[in-house]
């Protein structure tokens, strides 16, 4: 099955988000809902299995310029095996114009057993461009192993290069689930932060004044540490768990209140200091731009 979909979001004469285009394909169908925190949500429907072996999927979303768009997932993802050799894709391409916003919050990605899938992103930002973007891998579905897998993503910021990481877990993938990579997790993920929000991050700074990154206090099971990143005010959070729960609990934004699994309420946050205001929706706390 091949399928595109496309998000367009530009800001009007009075500075409110319009989405000028939303189009999409049966399995990524589109859907407008409620506005949190005034900025537009659009949730990216399923509408078939999958992505099943062979699928070729394809999203594009743009912000233009003082525009915020927020893009959520209703389910988990579950990569599926179909006819052997075949391999499914889905690739996201974002760009983000200066001054806009993109919040890029999807459910996570479940690898079932036997399936062969590559997650590739790619994200383009310009100078002053926001960005929130998440992606959380589960390695197999309850009670069985990990198919194949290669998650994929690459950012751009101001015309230079800003991230590139790439992950691949699965048999095809010798050691994926040693120390050196998942340390025997079932879940990982991260989460980037683009803009003045990661200024808050607890990036501390050594002798030279040059900001490094930190390992955070987490349960038994569990790990995550905050990254600064050259090239601009960005930082990763990236994290390791033994279950999807947990994980989406260490992915929280750097200005929401971070709390390790069994701590104690009330803790402070990753910058250990006052924190900006945060919208929380579920699970997720991201800060109000």
């Amino acid at each position: 099955m091949r399928a595109v979909a496309r998000v367009v979001a530009v800001a009007d004469r009075r500075g409110r988000t319009v989405l000028r285009e939303l189009r999409g394909e049966s399995p990524l169908l589109l859907r407008q809902a409620a506005a949190e925190q005034s900025v537009p949500t659009v949730y990216v429907v399923g509408g078939a299995a999958g992505p099943l072996a062979g699928d070729d999927l394809r999203l594009s979303v743009e912000v233009g310029p003082g525009a915020a768009v927020r893009v959520r997932t209703v389910a988990a993802s579950v990569a599926l095996p179909s006819r052997a050799g075949a391999v499914s894709r889905m690739r996201v391409e974002a760009v983000v114009h200066g001054g806009g916003t993109l919040h890029w919050l999807p459910e996570q990605l479940v690898a079932a057993a036997g399936c062969d899938h590559v997650a590739e992103s790619r994200v383009t930002l310009a100078e002053g461009a926001r960005l929130l973007w998440r992606e959380e891998l589960v390695c197999g579905r309850y009670g069985e192993p990990a198919g194949d897998v290669v998650v994929a993503t690459s950012v751009d910021h101001a015309g230079r290069p800003l991230l590139r990481q790439s992950l691949a877990v699965g048999p095809a993938a010798p050691g994926w689930a040693g120390p050196a990579v998942l340390g025997g997790a079932a879940a990982t993920g991260s989460l980037l932060v683009v803009g003045p929000a990661a200024a808050s991050g607890p990036a501390t700074v050594d002798g030279g004044g040059q900001p490094r990154g930190r390992v955070l206090p987490t349960g038994p099971g569990a790990s995550a540490a905050w990254l600064p990143l050259a090239g601009g005010p960005a930082v990763l959070l990236t994290a390791t768990a033994a279950d999807a729960h947990t994980l989406r609990t260490l992915l929280t934004s750097p200005a929401a209140p971070h709390t390790p699994p069994g701590g104690a309420a009330g803790e402070k946050g990753p910058g250990e200091g006052p924190h900006r205001p945060t919208a929380r929706t579920g699970a997720d706390a991201v800060p109000v731009a």
